[in-house]
């Protein structure tokens, strides 16, 4: 059904807007939630745009809005960014509507080159020994089978200390926090430090799951421009003068998706104007923990106002869901609140799995030969992308590859996804609106495949590029990368951020 058929409508609407005590919003939301439901609008039918209903109807394009969003929140509709909203119907979201998954969900066999996972290796053998070594310690048992303190056990957090600290960084054992797994320990932050409306800075190419809990919490994701090394200190000072600026999330070291490293100049940039502003600094070093001469955390240079993340997900074990929030001794019992308001304490007997391995070495072990395994499965496929345009680092499982214009990376995506190749489009990464780049993000750690198959995914994904034209593997530009940085700087009374977000999920 086109917009004119669901316009013709509009008496019905006026009549349910008449009168009634709830506000106008709730009553626009019910009367077109009884026409979809009775067929009146059919399933596919694109509603009409915001300003064209409230013209029709003589109410506030906000009120238009809040109905829509009901609809959406109770799964009538979806909003598809510049195409509009339509009545829900099984495959008509993109993958940004339905979500970034941890784990497979495609038709097997597949050859999965979406996902960023840890490589299984030698941790089923050393989780055996450690089971039954703890087994026969009827006095560690016992404990583990009470409540820890909200923020972990004291010798738990020294062995969280020891995991985040690197070079001339040294985490304090005081200030750490133990969480089950980093997306845990970036909820606890979000919550204990941000509240919804707060404008949270962060990569215009970022982290999914931070896209996903920041709406949530209804807070506003303002998008930071990024050149070939990163977050643009320029940028975020423009943004920080301009808005409200409560938080800045990034990912200085392996940046997902991009691969980057943050110079130490620039971080300390960055700190220099974090703590100009007044603004919190969250960085995930989830995936940078596989770096083992990485530069020191933007915290380092701004403790005061320095919140770093880190698990065990990416580098040892993903299933432990072992994680670390290192931060300042003033913000250490909110998270601790925090961590308890969501599921009471941090499991102890992972956390004591966890630190066992930290003490003996063995963590260090496990993350070493991940990283070399990273390393041979990138040398197995490089060659096939040698006529593609990338980027990727050294330790990183992820390539970061440009589809060609006038190619598009969600079509590339969906013709790979009919001959069962999974990747991921930068679309999944993306904050802001008018920032996509065409790239796609290919990784070769989460698939179960042979080596030989490995090769065909990769294959099958370089010919898939090859359709397009040109072919140059040396990238220089950074708006060839990622975008160009804005032209114009933001209005101050504009809003670059992301919709707010409803206070609640989606489901």
């Amino acid at each position: 059904m086109a917009v004119k058929p669901i316009i013709d409508t509009v008496p019905m609407l006026k009549s349910a807007l008449a009168g009634g005590q709830t506000p106008k919003y709730k009553r626009l939301a019910q009367a077109l939630q009884a026409q979809i439901q009775d067929g009146s609008i059919e399933v596919g039918a694109k509603l009409p745009p915001h300003r064209l209903l409230a013209d029709r109807l003589g109410v506030t394009i906000g009120t238009v809005s809040r109905a829509y969003a009901d609809l959406e929140r109770m799964g009538l509709v979806v909003a598809r960014v510049g195409d509009g909203t339509f009545v829900h119907q099984r495959g008509l979201e993109r993958p940004k509507d339905s979500g970034f998954r941890n784990a497979i969900d495609a038709p097997q066999p597949c050859i999965d080159m979406s996902h960023s996972m840890h490589i299984p290796g030698g941790e089923v053998g050393l989780l055996a020994k450690s089971l039954q070594d703890l087994a026969g310690d009827a006095s560690a048992l016992r404990d583990l089978t009470l409540y820890a303190p909200d923020v972990g056990a004291l010798r738990h957090r020294q062995a969280g200390a020891r995991w985040l600290g690197h070079g001339e960084f040294a985490a304090m054992p005081d200030q750490v926090v133990c969480v089950n797994g980093a997306q845990h320990g970036l909820l606890c932050t979000l919550m204990a430090l941000l509240r919804a409306g707060d404008i949270l800075a962060a990569e215009q190419l970022t982290y999914p799951g931070l896209i996903g809990a920041a709406r949530c919490l209804g807070i506003k994701l303002l998008g930071i421009d990024m050149d070939e090394e990163g977050l643009v200190p320029d940028s975020l000072l423009d943004a920080c003068r301009t808005h409200r600026v409560s938080a800045l999330y990034c990912t200085p070291t392996i940046q997902n998706p991009t691969t980057s490293v943050l110079s130490t100049a620039r971080r300390e940039a960055i700190a220099r104007i974090c703590r100009a502003h007044n603004v919190l600094i969250i960085e995930d070093e989830a995936h940078g923990v596989l770096m083992a001469d990485r530069p020191p955390p933007i915290s380092r240079f701004a403790p005061e106002r320095g919140v770093l993340i880190s698990s065990l997900s990416k580098g040892v074990a993903a299933g432990l869901r072992v994680g670390y929030v290192h931060a300042p001794l003033p913000l250490i019992s909110r998270l601790g609140a925090a961590s308890r308001s969501t599921c009471w304490m941090a499991t102890p007997l992972q956390m004591e799995l966890a630190s066992r391995w930290i003490e003996d070495g063995a963590a260090q072990m496990l993350m070493r030969q991940q990283a070399a395994e990273i390393e041979r499965r990138k040398g197995l496929v490089a060659d096939l992308l040698t006529e593609r345009n990338y980027r990727t680092s050294a330790q990183s499982p992820h390539f970061w590859i440009e589809v060609p214009a006038p190619g598009r990376a969600w079509n590339v995506q969906a013709e790979l996804a009919r001959k069962n190749c999974l990747v991921t489009s930068a679309e999944a990464f993306s904050v802001r609106r008018d920032a996509t780049p065409q790239f796609i993000r290919a990784s070769v750690s989460n698939t179960s495949a042979s080596d030989e198959l490995l090769r065909a995914g990769f294959a099958a994904l370089s010919a898939s590029l090859g359709q397009y034209a040109p072919r140059n593997r040396n990238i220089t530009t950074a708006q060839h990368l990622f975008c160009a940085p804005s032209s114009t700087p933001t209005a101050p009374g504009s809003d670059p951020c992301t919709d707010t977000p409803p206070a609640s999920c989606r489901a």
